[in-house]
């Protein structure tokens, strides 16, 4: 068995003295494993970095095996490597995609804004609302996605200002009643799929998605906990360290 095309790298493991094991998500086969051969090498290095795009070909005896990969770079996204919260964003993302997408199973929907999210990461681009809504597509393609159009209470699509913990759905601000305490956050830009966003609203929309990805997502995980790498970003976006002005 083999195959060839792109994919871009989401983590590394050593794997004997010399190789190691990446996980590439892929367009086509989404997350898939593989050994490098020589791999921890020096020269390699650079080329093998959560990241990275690549062309791989991937070589097996079965389709089940793990099998081995050749690795060629296309692009380091490297220009993020000085910064910390970027780099902090960056981990989140092969963390994420590690921890939540199945494996070989074709997501190629979430392929292409996984990479555009690392490539607007990597210009330092305002990634943060795109992050937010990220997050809100992975909890939608692993099925646990947001009704966020109308009004649990009313059916209205008015004045949308918050989510039901229990349920996902929207609720306006008129309907939130005695309950308000109780509800998610909803800004604008997580309903309406906006690019651009105050960073209080990107904070209150990953208050959010974070709070569905611990008891919807990670339960049907087998109870995994939501990777350290997300928590670590949070706290530095919580602090404000290099926001948008």
């Amino acid at each position: 068995m083999d195959w060839s095309g792109e994919g871009v790298i989401v983590s590394v493991r050593k794997h004997g003295e010399n190789s190691v094991i990446i996980d590439a998500f892929t367009p086509d086969r989404g997350r898939h494993a593989g050994v490098v051969r020589g791999g921890a090498s020096r020269k390699m290095a650079s080329t093998l970095q959560p990241g990275s795009q690549v062309q791989l070909e991937w070589r097996a005896r079965l389709e089940e095996h793990l099998g081995s990969y050749r690795v060629e770079p296309l692009e380091s996204r490297s220009d993020m490597f000085g910064d910390r919260v970027r780099l902090s964003a960056l981990s989140a993302i092969c963390s994420m995609v590690c921890f939540a997408f199945p494996e070989r199973m074709e997501l190629a929907g979430l392929y292409k804004s996984t990479t555009h999210l690392m490539d607007v990461l990597n210009a330092d681009g305002d990634w943060r609302p795109l992050y937010a809504l990220w997050e809100l597509q992975v909890l939608e393609e692993m099925g646990f996605g947001l009704d966020l159009a109308s009004c649990a209470v009313t059916g209205g699509t008015q004045e949308l200002a918050f989510v039901s913990p229990r349920t996902g759905r929207a609720v306006s601000r008129g309907a939130a009643g005695e309950w308000v305490d109780k509800l998610l956050p909803l800004p604008d830009f997580l309903r309406n799929g906006f690019d651009m966003a105050s960073d209080g609203d990107v904070l209150d929309g990953l208050r959010t998605t974070g709070h569905f990805m611990h008891s919807w997502l990670a339960p049907a995980l087998g109870d995994r906990p939501i990777p350290d790498a997300r928590g670590r970003l949070m706290t530095r976006l919580e602090r404000g360290e290099n926001a948008k002005v």
